[in-house]
C-alpha cells in the first residue's frame, strides 16, 4: 500500500542554545518571626531555628495573591533583561497557589506584563516546578516553538497553612521568582535530570480535597507532611539526583560558582553540601533563613538574592535542584546571567 501523497510539512527549528538572561523577585510584604507562630504549635524560636534554620519568613498581605507576586517578579526580570515584553511568546508559571482552578495564573500574568498573546500555561510540580519549567522553556526555545520565555515560580502558601500543624506550617512563606530565558550563543542550561515517585504521594501534600470541603466533610484543606520521610528522601535520594545533574552537564562540583537547592530546610542544604563535597569556593544559597520555604518560588528567589549579594558570580555555573510533593524532582546546571 502506498502512502497518500501530500505536501511535506514544515517543522519549526530554533537556536542551538539558551540561557537565563535576567531574574526578578517579589516577596510577601510581611515579615513573620518565629515568635509569632510558636503558640499554636507549642514550640519555641530555638526549636524552629535548630530544626529548619528559619529565623523569619515573608508572607503576603490578605489582598495579595500569587498572581500579583508573579506579575511583580516578571516585570523585574523583563526590565533587567532589557527585552521588549512583546517579544516574549511563552509564559510558564510554576505554582500550587492559583486562587482559582482556572484560568491559569500564567495567562493573566502574560497579559499584565505586556506579553499578550504569548502561549501561557501553569505547571503543578510543587517545589520542583521551577526546575521543570526551566527544562520546558529551554526545550521549547531550542525546538523553535518559542523565542523568549518568562518562567516564574509563584506561591502564596499562607493561604493553605494550618497554624496548629507542627509538620510544615512554620516553614512556609510567600513569594515569586522569575527568570527570562532566551536564545544564546553558548550553552547556558544543561540537560535536566527529572522524575517522580508517586508511590510516596502521601508524604507531603494537601490533607483533603476541595470536594470534601464543599460537602462539609472537612475544614479548609491545608498542607501537611511526614517530616522524617521527606527529610530522609531529600537528603539521600536528592543528593544522588544532584550528582547526576553534574554528570549530565559534564562538570565537577569544583567547577561550580554556586549551589542553589530548593529552600526546604537548612539542615537538608547542609547535608547536600557535604554529600556533594562542595569546596569552600562554592556559594550556597540560604535564602530560607529570612524568606522561608516558598515551594516553586524558592530557587529563583534564592538565585536573585545570591546574585544581588554576590555580583561576582555573574557568568559562573550554578547547580539548581527542586524536590517536593508528588514526589517530584528536577535539577540542572545553568550559567548565571
Amino acid at each position: 500500500m502506498t502512502a497518500t501523497a501530500h505536501p511535506t510539512l514544515r517543522q519549526a527549528t530554533g537556536p542551538a542554545y539558551t540561557r537565563v538572561l535576567a531574574y526578578g523577585a517579589a516577596r510577601g510584604e510581611v515579615s513573620v518571626p518565629n515568635e509569632a507562630l510558636i503558640g499554636p504549635i507549642d514550640s519555641s524560636d530555638e526549636w524552629i531555628q535548630q530544626r529548619t534554620g528559619i529565623i523569619t519568613r515573608m508572607r503576603a498581605e490578605h489582598d495579595t495573591d500569587a498572581i500579583d507576586l508573579a506579575t511583580a517578579a516578571g516585570d523585574e526580570a523583563i526590565a533587567s533583561a532589557g527585552i521588549d515584553p512583546a517579544l516574549i511568546d511563552l509564559v510558564i508559571v510554576a505554582t500550587v497557589s492559583n486562587p482559582k482552578q482556572t484560568p491559569s495564573v500564567s495567562a493573566i500574568v502574560a497579559d499584565r506584563v505586556g506579553a499578550n498573546p504569548a502561549a501561557a500555561y501553569d505547571v503543578n510540580a510543587a517545589c520542583a516546578g521551577y526546575a521543570y519549567a526551566v527544562a520546558q522553556a529551554d526545550a521549547l526555545i531550542r525546538s523553535g516553538a518559542a523565542k523568549y520565555a518568562l518562567v516564574i515560580g509563584a506561591e502564596k502558601l499562607s493561604d493553605v497553612v494550618d497554624p496548629t500543624d507542627r509538620s510544615i506550617s512554620f516553614l512556609l512563606g510567600d513569594g515569586a521568582g522569575a527568570a527570562l530565558i532566551g536564545p544564546s550563543e553558548y550553552p547556558g542550561i544543561s540537560a535536566t535530570v527529572w522524575g517522580s515517585d508517586g508511590s510516596k504521594a502521601d508524604a507531603v501534600g494537601m490533607n483533603a480535597t476541595l470536594t470534601q470541603f464543599r460537602d462539609g466533610e472537612v475544614p479548609w484543606p491545608t498542607l501537611r507532611q511526614e517530616g522524617q520521610t521527606v527529610f530522609r528522601w531529600a537528603v539521600w535520594e536528592m543528593a544522588k539526583v544532584a550528582k547526576r545533574a553534574l554528570e549530565e552537564a559534564g562538570i565537577e562540583a569544583s567547577d561550580l560558582a554556586a549551589f542553589i537547592p530548593h529552600q526546604a530546610n537548612m539542615r537538608i542544604i547542609d547535608q547536600f553540601a557535604k554529600q556533594l563535597k562542595l569546596p569552600d569556593t562554592v556559594k550556597i544559597a540560604r535564602d530560607i533563613e529570612t524568606t522561608g520555604n516558598t515551594s516553586a518560588a524558592s530557587i529563583p528567589l534564592a538565585t536573585h538574592r545570591l546574585l544581588k549579594e554576590n555580583p561576582e558570580l555573574s557568568g559562573g555555573l550554578a547547580l539548581q535542584i527542586g524536590f517536593g510533593a508528588g514526589l517530584v524532582f528536577g535539577a540542572q546546571v545553568i550559567v548565571l546571567p
